[in-house]
C-alpha cells in the first residue's frame, strides 16, 4: 500500500483489511501508522542494502538491484518515492542515504584520496537515485538491459575517471591533489 502506484492510502484499517488483520493485532506489533510506515521503509532499506552488500561486481551490483526494485516495484517505490510524499519518512531517508553513500565509498578503493571517494560515491549515488526514480515511473523508455547497460557504465565511468592514470603519469585526480579546506 505504501508504494502503490496511486501513491500512499495507507491507514491502519487499510493495512488492517488487506493484510486480514484486526486493529487489536496490528496495535500489539506497531504503536501507530507511522510506526508501521517507518518499519515497512527500514526493512526496504535493510534488504537493498543486503542486496547492493552481497554483490561482487558493479554489474552485479546494478542486477541485484534492479531485481529487487524493479521486479516488485512496489518495493522500489517504497525505497525512492515514499520518502517524498510521506512526511513520516522525510527524516527516514534523510537517515538512509548516508549508508548507502557510505557502501558505494567502501568500493571505490581505486580512488585514493578519502574525500574524492566521498564526493564520487554521493555524486553517483544522486544520480543513481534518479535514474531508478524516472526508471521505475517510466519515463526513460529505455529497456531492461539497456538501463543495466547505462548504470554500469555509469558507475565503472565515473570511478575511472577519478582513479588514478598511472600509465599516463598522473599520480591522483586534480581534484585530489587540491588541499582540501
Amino acid at each position: 500500500m505504501l508504494g502503490e502506484e496511486a501513491g500512499p492510502a495507507l491507514t491502519v484499517r487499510a493495512v488492517c483489511r488487506q493484510a486480514a488483520l484486526t486493529e487489536r493485532y496490528f496495535y500489539e506489533s506497531f504503536s501507530d501508522r507511522d510506526h508501521f510506515v517507518r518499519a515497512v521503509y527500514d526493512d526496504v532499506c535493510t534488504r537493498a542494502m543486503a542486496t547492493l552488500m552481497s554483490a561482487n561486481t558493479p554489474r552485479d551490483a546494478v542486477e541485484r538491484f534492479v531485481a529487487l526494485m524493479v521486479d516488485d516495484p512496489v518495493r522500489g517505490r517504497v525505497l525512492l518515492l515514499a520518502p517524498a510524499v510521506e512526511p513520516v519518512l522525510t527524516r527516514s531517508g534523510a537517515d538512509w542515504m548516508p549508508n548507502f553513500i557510505d557502501l558505494l565509498q567502501r568500493k571505490l578503493s581505486q580512488i585514493a584520496d578519502p574525500v574524492l571517494q566521498k564526493l564520487v560515491a554521493t555524486s553517483l549515488i544522486g544520480a543513481l537515485t534518479g535514474l531508478f526514480t524516472a526508471y521505475l515511473n517510466g519515463q526513460l523508455g529505455a529497456t531492461r538491459q539497456q538501463f543495466i547497460d547505462y548504470c554500469v557504465d555509469l558507475l565503472l565511468g565515473t570511478a575511472a575517471a577519478y582513479a588514478p592514470h598511472r600509465d599516463r603519469g598522473e599520480a591522483e585526480h586534480p581534484v585530489a591533489a587540491r588541499q582540501h579546506d
